[in-house]
């Protein structure tokens, strides 16, 4: 059962994990009647979930055989070890994360001009600092790839984001752990501490 104080009611907080995410996991179903999972690069762009790759292979035929699938993305910001709280349990153990599930329809996309769009908005997520020439149909380099390449649209019907910072600690508890936090000082540790003060119930009060 989902823990509704670790739920995410901020549809901008969502996006803006998305937009900060690259990589994330289709699920589709099988031919042989088992899950499929298949990690992929995307992007959330005009509110879909994009992603690109061969015309051919098991993925295209799934999705081609039934367009229903399911898309995760998620990011561990840090384990918080159980002596932070209890001297002798291991129960306290946990990790701090953001996660995101989604449910939609997937179908590849013909559009040109949409092609470029996503690939230009995926080539600013991975390669921010440029080196390549703009992504366009009207560019003959880049027309026949475009025309080449699958891009395959995901249509969100049902997104659910939980993202757990301690929400559910007292305010004593919660500063002693961002306390541990900041002495600790490992990576996305202080990044933790201040999203933990971010969705502290306390301080949205």
């Amino acid at each position: 059962m989902r823990r509704k104080e670790f739920a995410v009611q901020d549809q901008q907080d969502v996006e803006q994990f998305l937009q900060e995410m690259s990589y994330g996991y289709l699920a589709t179903s099988g031919e042989d009647g088992w899950p499929h999972l298949t990690p992929v690069n995307f992007v959330y762009l005009n509110g879909h979930i994009y992603f690109h790759g061969s015309r051919r292979g098991s993925k295209m035929t799934e999705i081609a055989a039934s367009g229903k699938a399911s898309f995760a993305v998620a990011k561990e910001y840090a384990i918080i070890p159980s002596y932070f709280t209890d001297p002798r349990q291991a129960c306290p153990a946990t990790s701090y994360f953001k996660s995101v599930h989604i449910r939609g329809e997937a179908e590849p996309t013909e559009d040109l001009t949409e092609k470029a769009e996503v690939l230009g908005a995926l080539m600013e997520k991975l390669q921010p600092e440029g080196g390549y020439s703009p992504i366009t149909p009207e560019d003959p380099a880049y027309r026949g790839e475009l025309k080449g390449v699958s891009v395959v649209r995901l249509t969100i019907h049902e997104l659910t984001a939980k993202f757990k910072f301690g929400q559910n600690l007292t305010e004593e508890r919660r500063e002693s752990i961002i306390h541990d936090l900041s002495e600790r000082g490992r990576p996305d540790d202080v990044e933790t501490a201040e999203l933990m003060r971010k969705y502290c119930p306390f301080h949205q009060a």
